[in-house]
């Protein structure tokens, strides 16, 4: 009975391992690239009982530790550049370089939550130099309001589609738009932060729909605004970043093929998952709101800030300009089948 069981169970971990190893775009594939780290944990302690309670090392036993073996390093391929394990992807700025610093928080509020208190003592105790919301509404946009005598250059979207998004700079932005690049009313924000320094960095803040039964059945939207805003980042020559909310994990196929079209940089790899959703089950948790940057910067601190009510927690980050050898090497680049791949995804979302 054991080994029917054991047996069972590891070809479930399999079929749980391979099927997000497609392209196919069905929301439950797609999720599957989310629970990496559960699965791992689930697969190791698998493989723990079995070593220790099989005596009878026949095939069928031999077979089955195999499987649980290679689905275990199959999942860890994928997560373990997100541990302290990988060398970091991203230089942590030189003691003394107090080149122009910019300091970004991301928070998705969670429309229904009403601890606007919350988020402002983070403000407040944090002092972001930009502060991006995610599913602001009216109602945020009201309680967000005190905060304009120190964030004086503001984008406001509000939404009560839990698609809302709000931009409050100390830092002059210019050439500001915004923009709807696949579904009607999903925002995203394009424009220029203006450093004190004098340099201009390019920021674009998004939040795709997510791939569920309850919104997009299939991940078509998501990827395509992923790789639109990434081909707009390939061409730049100014620091660039990209943050928001991406409702994909680091680790995805999707992620991936985004940073090999934009050449960004992710400040994660080497240093940890800062998991961000959610935030209410510590067991069920990934990294899903995201900050990628240009090679021109080096990274100061990056922190998962403590939860105000919301399903996220709020990352905070801080770039340090970081030209010359102190700066992160070039990001990934795309193949020829990359290009294919992202074309077909934007067709397939367009059609």
């Amino acid at each position: 009975m054991f080994e029917v069981i054991y047996l069972s169970l590891a070809v479930l971990l399999l079929v749980l391992t391979l099927a997000p190893l497609s392209r196919a775009q069905v929301w439950w594939i797609r999720g599957l690239d989310f629970p990496r780290l559960q699965l791992s944990v689930l697969l190791a302690a698998l493989l723990i009982v079995g070593l220790v309670v099989i005596r009878d090392w026949n095939s069928i036993n031999a077979v089955t530790l195999g499987l649980i073996i290679g689905c275990l390093v199959c999942q860890l391929w994928w997560v373990v550049p997100y541990t302290f394990f990988f060398p970091k992807e991203v230089e942590a700025v030189r003691p003394g370089n107090a080149n122009g610093r910019l300091r970004i928080m991301t928070a998705n509020v969670l429309t229904p939550n009403h601890n606007s208190d919350g988020l402002l003592k983070l403000v407040h105790d944090f002092t972001p130099d930009v502060l991006v919301t995610l599913e602001s509404d009216d109602w945020w946009q009201e309680k967000l309001d005190a905060i304009e005598s120190d964030y004086p250059h503001t984008v406001k979207v509000p939404l009560d589609n839990l698609y809302g998004m709000h931009v409050y700079s100390r830092y002059a932005l210019s050439d500001v738009s915004v923009e709807y690049l696949v579904e009607d009313d999903k925002p995203s924000v394009h424009c220029f932060i203006e450093l004190p320094c004098g340099q201009k960095v390019k920021a674009h803040f998004v939040h795709p729909a997510p791939p569920s039964p309850s919104e997009n059945e299939e991940s078509a939207e998501r990827d395509a605004e992923l790789v639109l805003v990434a081909r707009r980042v390939e061409p730049e020559k100014y620091p660039t970043i990209v943050t928001g909310d991406l409702n994909d994990v680091a680790w995805s196929r999707t992620t991936l093929l985004f940073r090999k079209l934009s050449g960004l940089l992710d400040p994660r790899i080497g240093r940890g998952m800062f998991n961000t959703f959610h935030a209410e089950y510590w067991f069920a948790r990934w990294p899903l709101d995201h900050i990628f940057h240009s090679h021109h910067f080096a990274l100061v601190s990056m922190t998962r800030l403590p939860g105000f009510g919301s399903d996220h927690f709020p990352l905070l980050t801080e770039l340090a300009l970081a030209p010359g050898e102190n700066g992160a090497g070039d990001g990934p680049s795309p193949d020829k089948d990359d290009k294919e791949a992202a074309d077909e995804i934007v067709n397939k979302a367009m059609a």
